[in-house]
């Protein structure tokens, strides 16, 4: 089945769908706009450079920005003059960005930024095959041999226009759009081939449940558009005719919902995990009345649960109590995330399901969903018949069935071509009559709603050859107001340990009822107070678990894990074997007294 291009589909949405702020962007402490015609506008002008360039059907042309609206200028510019987009994180390590731009062979490459400029100067040396830089917004500092794209843009004419819809025609569905390089948690990263009838057929599968209304919905990008989950989603509210807002910093995202109250928009789990936190240590944060009013509207969130997030039968008490803490408390907390979000999509990672329903129960819709960047990214949608703790079920075209083993396997239209340059990588994972081996383990239930519970890779298999899925484990721990983060350890081990990183803000408080106070992290984690406080916790949110998947051990860390330290991808997923080299001397403390046969990373 055809389902177009990305040039044609952009197209059609300026002509069919023309808004005045089809882009919006900050800038010197207000939002600014830019119309769809504009848009096409520098779109037209910014492929005619690249043409004249050289970039020909097939080229890579390399894309370092932040989530701004020079992002999709230049991808729309590149594929609409058939060329491949490859997409480098705007926060990427020298490394990587050297090794992405290598192994795909990028002639040109477009930069906005000063910062991301700066970046890729420092590293040109190293990418003999580079002809030409594009950079956009980088002030006075750009160099002689770059050109600066407010130039290029600036004598952009309807001809351009014109030119740009004759070669957007010529563009085949078929044809490569994208090379998407993974997160690499393990090894190398490797470059997803993805056709445009992979993004097209995958926008076509999900955008069609969203609804979008051009002249009431708002949507927020803040996901790393390098990543293909956030692009995907951007481009179903491009498609769709949505004002786009654009933030470029995580860090920006609470100033940007209270300013632009979006209705629509894109996170994954550990942002959510983040406004939770930040909700809680907030409300410890108050005394007297208002302490007590907060308490007890969390206590009434729980027990309105079942009502709220699956509509269970609710008594007329409870119902007039949750009303009455909506509007002490839910109602705030709801304006604090801009108070219009009618439609969150979540994804990259399991979604804990006790944290769904608390912000189910307080008006806030989170639609989990599953895919991966081989997927085009969306393999299962919640949206609209959403089933808490489920990640939907599978896509229009899409179909999804269980190996033997568990694993999760995916065919269809959204499914990639290969791995750019590895066959033998494409092979082990992708079929010849097309099935893809997705890598995580799951199940689906009576009604076709799939459930994801580990990375394959992920399972830990104690000494004693017990299964262990340590992401179910980790979510439980994180629904703590005393847990910042946890990572659960024990393959090949006797038992299971774990790394916990305490909320310094919540422990503190509630240390200082005690008259306990610390003057540094480091100093908390040590005292015995706040290891009791941990111990009962754990205890408390996995008593459920078997036996050998119960924690034995754990310690407490004063720092969070963050992508600066290389514990996290850009995507803001775990990278596993690295946090269990960082740690490693803390971990085999943990089982100092205990006789291993092999050691914790051994293979």
């Amino acid at each position: 089945m055809n389902y177009g291009t990305l040039p044609s589909r952009f197209l059609n949405a300026v002509d069919k769908l023309p808004s005045p702020r089809a882009q919006m962007f900050r800038r010197d402490g207000r939002w600014e706009s830019i119309s769809s015609q504009q848009f096409l506008l520098r779109v037209a002008g910014l492929s005619s450079a690249f043409v004249e360039l050289g970039v020909k059907p097939g080229d890579r042309v390399g894309l370092f920005s932040a989530n701004r609206p020079e992002w999709h200028t230049a991808d729309f510019a590149i594929t609409g003059a058939g060329g491949v987009t490859v997409p480098v994180y705007f926060n990427e390590s020298p490394e990587r960005m050297t090794y992405i731009l290598k192994h795909c062979g990028a002639k040109v490459v477009f930069a906005a930024g000063a910062p991301q400029l700066r970046k890729l100067l420092a590293v040109r040396a190293n990418l003999p095959e580079l002809e030409q830089i594009i950079a956009a917004d980088v002030g006075p500092e750009l160099p002689g041999d770059c050109l600066r794209y407010e130039t290029l843009i600036a004598g952009a004419s309807a001809t351009d226009i014109s030119s740009y819809r004759l070669r957007a025609s010529d563009v085949l569905p078929g044809q490569l759009a994208s090379l998407i390089y993974t997160s690499g948690t393990t090894g190398e990263p490797k470059g997803v081939m993805l056709t445009h009838n992979n993004f097209c057929s995958n926008v076509n599968g999900v955008g069609q449940d969203f609804q979008i209304n051009p002249a009431e919905d708002i949507a927020l990008s803040f996901l790393p558009l390098a990543h293909v989950y956030g692009r995907t989603v951007d481009y179903i509210y491009i498609f769709q005719g949505a004002p786009l807002a654009y933030v470029e910093s995580v860090d920006a995202v609470a100033q940007a919902l209270l300013e632009v109250r979006p209705t629509v928009t894109a996170a994954v789990p550990r942002v959510f995990e983040k406004i939770y936190v930040r909700l809680v240590e907030q409300g410890s944060k108050n005394t007297g009345v208002k302490r007590k009013i907060f308490d007890w509207a969390i206590k009434i969130a729980e027990e309105a649960t079942p009502w709220r997030s699956i509509g269970a039968a609710a008594s007329p008490v409870l119902k007039l109590q949750w009303k009455l803490a909506d509007i002490l408390v839910y109602k705030k907390i709801r304006l604090g995330m801009g108070g219009r979000l009618r439609l969150i999509c979540s994804g990259g990672a399991p979604l804990s399901k006790a944290l769904a329903e608390f912000f189910w129960t307080v008006g806030i819709p989170i639609y989990q969903g599953y895919g991966l960047t081989e997927t085009s990214p969306i393999v299962s949608n919640n949206f609209p018949d959403n089933r808490l703790g489920s990640s939907g079920k599978p896509i229009t075209d899409v179909q999804v069935r269980i190996a033997e083993d568990g694993e999760i396997l995916v065919k269809g239209p959204c499914v990639m071509q290969g791995y750019y340059k590895d066959p033998e990588a494409t092979r082990e994972v992708l079929t010849e009559d097309g099935w893809f081996s997705t890598g995580d383990i799951g199940y689906l239930d009576k009604d076709n709603y799939l459930y994801i519970t580990d990375r394959k890779k992920d399972l830990i298999k104690t000494a004693a050859g017990k299964f262990v899925a340590p992401q179910p484990i980790e979510n439980a721990l994180k629904t703590s107001s005393y847990i910042l983060n946890a990572v659960v350890i024990g393959d090949k081990r006797k038992f299971i340990v774990a790394l916990i990183v305490p909320n310094p803000a919540t422990v503190s408080a509630k240390m200082a009822e005690q008259g306990i106070r610390f003057s540094s992290n480091a100093e908390m984690i040590l005292h015995p107070a706040v290891r009791a406080l941990i111990d009962a916790e754990v205890k408390r949110l996995t008593v459920n678990l078997a036996q050998y998947e119960s924690i034995k051990r754990f310690a407490l860390l004063p720092e969070d894990f963050t992508f600066d330290n290389g514990s996290l991808t850009f995507t803001l997923k775990l990278k596993r074997r690295v946090v269990e080299e960082q740690f490693r001397d803390v971990i085999e403390s943990l089982y100092a007294d205990v006789a291993e046969s092999r050691p914790i990373l051994q293979d």
